[in-house]
């Protein structure tokens, strides 16, 4: 591991936010508390409840808040810089809340919308079926205005937009993403061969430190609660808890050959052949009367 000065910082996002430098930071991940409300029947709503916080604001005052931590986020990260922002689709009074609606007003450039899923439910009612799915939004910072960006390298543009891993567990945190989130966002764009630093303004548990670790990063985590400022240093402290993840998270990163020399030599550069395609989907003869 490199030896980088990491920061645990104690306060409220936004004003932190405020007297950070700008363009100071290579990259981001965070998951910031989702405005469930704390008033409202549940196990999910019962049971997710913050230190140092509360998570029962209007609706118009969180976005808001929202969209200003994300704008100073933009301020700060560096061009051509990368922020992951992970959401969920929420429901108020069977309207629904997408975290779109406010991401959209923001001075970010939307390059994708990954879904993450989760692969459990976490409220179990009967209005829908059962919402296993998260958001991940990957950030970006255009240099000269250019929104396109640079391209991922082979071995991680292998991935598809569909992650499937489940939350993390034995966390005494409300609601942690697991490691391999965060890891993947990072080691997606920056690889480990490089000097980089992290931010997460919504530290929690310190997953996002964590990551940033095992990759040879140094991060700034910032978070309103001291008890868990505190847990993110001791998790942090146990890297090695976390190898195993970490190696099974390169193993999905590794390609035989890249894109461009499949192209060159004419072989499928798709992640389906024509034939797995052809298996898969039926095939149903035309016909002028279908139903």
């Amino acid at each position: 591991m490199r030896n980088q000065t990491d920061r645990f910082i104690l306060g409220d996002t936004l004003m932190i936010l405020r007297r950070c430098k700008t363009n100071s930071v290579d990259i981001g991940v965070t998951s910031p508390p989702y405005n469930k409300q704390e008033d409202k029947k549940g196990w999910l709503v019962k049971n997710v409840k913050y230190v140092g916080s509360s998570d029962k604001k209007t609706e118009e005052q969180y976005q808001m808040e929202q969209i200003e931590v994300l704008n100073e986020l933009f301020r700060v990260i560096k061009p051509g810089g990368s922020f992951f922002y992970n959401h969920k689709v929420r429901w108020e009074k069977g309207d629904l809340i997408h975290p779109m609606h406010w991401i959209s007003k923001t001075l970010w450039t939307v390059r994708q919308e990954i879904i993450w899923d989760r692969m459990i439910a976490a409220n179990i009612r009967g209005w829908r079926f059962w919402q296993v799915d998260e958001r991940i939004y990957w950030l970006y910072k255009p240099v000269n205005n250019k929104k396109i960006g640079t391209e991922l390298k082979s071995n991680h543009a292998l991935l598809t937009s569909i992650w499937r891993f489940p939350p993390e567990r034995n966390n005494p945190h409300p609601a942690p993403f697991p490691v391999r989130l965060p890891l993947r966002c990072i080691f997606s764009i920056l690889g480990e061969t490089q000097k980089a630093v992290v931010l997460d303004p919504y530290l929690g548990s310190g997953t996002t430190g964590i990551a940033a670790k095992l990759l040879g990063y140094s991060f700034v985590g910032i978070d309103i609660s001291k008890e868990y400022l505190d847990l993110a240093r001791k998790r942090i402290s146990r890297l090695q808890d976390y190898n195993e993840i970490f190696n099974q998270e390169k193993e999905k990163h590794i390609v035989q050959k890249t894109f461009k020399e499949r192209k060159t030599n004419g072989e499928f550069t798709g992640r389906f052949s024509k034939e797995n395609i052809m298996t898969m989907t039926p095939i149903i003869p035309f016909s002028k009367t279908l139903f």
